[in-house]
């Protein structure tokens, strides 16, 4: 399946911000189109104030850049703006330059599913300028979204602490595009169903869902309700007990249970949507173990976050089933990522690379030079220390790590330590080298990724920083890079 031809029926070529079309034309009149640069695609901050970010949306990015070209239509449309005194703003001769372009960059990327930490490329980008540039906002906005949602997922499912957890977002997300990359995301991210069925189909998701208040206010009275859903479903019921009073909803469901029993029916679990969610959760399994309903699940939502589900964890909650909605699929407490995409390297006349860095009066948003890689550091625990290094320079025998924010921060890693370089070959020169992997195994590589954190970096509240940083010999080269530019202005 081609999850970008089969979600939109046109060109993406256009999915772009204008700026990088002026500049590819700038690029093209200056005849620098062609010369050789590496961008990379990072974030500066993991999100909700976690210590993880978990990488996701690599495989709509690869479907994009596969599908680019411009299409008649395309070009017909570039070629009717007009520029601040009525002229056509791109010369024929640059739409006909892109209608013959076909995307020949490397495209290197961390794969889905892994968890990823600030600065760290997540995708790098090397070939001709001009088409370098251009697909800066489509990535970002891609991974942007789809890496922030699986990290809130992740978050969530892991306050479950083993707990089902299903998806119900689709209304409260943002349009239909943000419903569906963020139910594909939420299942990255650990999610085990979704109540969007169009996500279902495309992604081969499990679908989920129960019925909604409206089904039971069509009923003169409230068991009737639920004895017709038991009819319907004999074995997949969720009865929603909260529409005019909980706990006489539960025992409504309880009796209608009851009544079914002798047909087979089997009561999969009831729902509670509103109140005190601590308080009325044990009161319903009183009543349905009573009634010999141990079996039956308690599904709550309302609103629900990694925040919300620890403290009812914390006060003996009796629910085991999570249904989260708006917090999830829309980040409510964080709704962007902040990825950024910066020029790093650019291939001179001589043929040697030009490194090149952003300043910035804000030393976080002062970029890194270099051909980046990912250099991850592992013991028999787990993930101990992630080191940014430049691939094109030979790396010197003893390995420091420097936080690129605080230079007294610094972690030696012995020469014997295993390791894994993250980021992997996705496209040479134009040509798809990367073997997509399926979603259900993204979601276990994001489960295993997991699992090899301290439990300290996966803690909601005040998490342990986990050492990533750069090369002490690339830090230093950052450093006097700075210096020289700053003395030069």
């Amino acid at each position: 399946m081609n999850i970008t031809k089969d979600i939109y029926a046109t060109s993406l070529s256009l999915l772009t911000d204008l700026y990088q079309l002026t500049m590819a034309y700038g690029y093209w009149k200056q005849g620098m189109a062609e010369q050789e640069a590496v961008f990379h695609l990072y974030f500066r901050k993991n999100p909700f104030d976690g210590g993880y970010t978990m990488a996701a949306g690599l495989e709509y990015a690869v479907q994009y850049l596969q599908d680019l070209k411009f299409r008649e239509e395309d070009l017909e449309y570039l070629a009717s703006l007009k520029g601040s005194q009525g002229q056509p703003l791109f010369e024929q001769a640059f739409l006909e330059y892109l209608q013959d372009m076909r995307f020949s960059c490397d495209v290197d990327a961390i794969p889905e599913g892994t968890v990823v930490f600030p600065n760290e490329p997540l995708v790098r980008v090397c070939g001709p300028l001009l088409q370098a540039q251009l697909i800066e906002t489509p990535l970002l906005t891609i991974l942007n979204f789809q890496t922030l949602i699986a990290t809130k997922a992740a978050r969530i499912v892991d306050a479950a602490k083993g707990d089902r957890v299903i998806e119900f977002g689709m209304r409260r997300s943002q349009g239909i595009d943000g419903a569906l990359a963020a139910t594909r995301a939420s299942f990255i991210g650990g999610v085990g169903a979704t109540s969007n069925v169009l996500a279902g189909q495309l992604f081969g998701i499990p679908v989920s869902g129960t019925h909604a208040h409206s089904w039971v206010q069509a009923f003169d009275e409230e068991e009737d309700a639920f004895m017709a859903y038991g009819k319907a479903f004999p074995q997949d019921s969720v009865f929603l007990v909260d529409t005019y009073d909980t706990l006489e909803g539960v025992r409504k469901a309880i009796t209608a249970a009851k009544k079914l029993e002798p047909q087979g029916f089997r009561l999969n679990g009831i729902r509670l949507d509103s109140g005190d969610l601590s308080y009325l959760s044990k009161e319903a399994r009183k009543l349905l173990d009573d009634a010999g309903l141990t079996y039956t699940n308690i599904v709550a939502s309302n609103d629900l976050d990694e925040r919300f589900i620890t403290t009812l964890k914390q006060e003996g909650a009796k629910i085991n089933v999570w249904g989260i909605g708006t917090k999830m699929v829309t980040a409510y407490d964080q709704p962007a990522l902040g990825g950024v995409y910066k020029l790093a390297a650019l291939r001179n006349n001589d043929g040697k690379w030009e490194y090149k860095v952003k300043l910035s009066e804000q030393l976080a948003k002062t970029s890194n030079p270099g051909i980046l890689q990912v250099r991850r550091f592992l013991n028999e625990q787990g993930y101990i220390a992630d080191m940014i290094f430049n691939e094109a320079e030979a790396l010197p025998e003893q390995r420091v790590i420097v936080d690129p924010l605080d230079n007294t921060r610094r972690k030696k890693i012995s020469t014997d330590t295993k390791y894994s370089d993250l980021l992997v070959p996705i496209f040479r020169k134009g040509e798809l080298e990367y073997e997509l992997p399926t979603l259900t195994a993204i979601q276990s590589k994001a489960k295993e990724e997991l699992n090899q954190l301290h439990e300290s970096t996966r803690r909601h509240l005040n998490p342990y920083s986990y050492p990533a940083g750069l090369e002490e010999s690339l830090h230093q080269y950052k450093s006097d890079m700075i210096f020289k530019l700053k003395q030069a202005k």
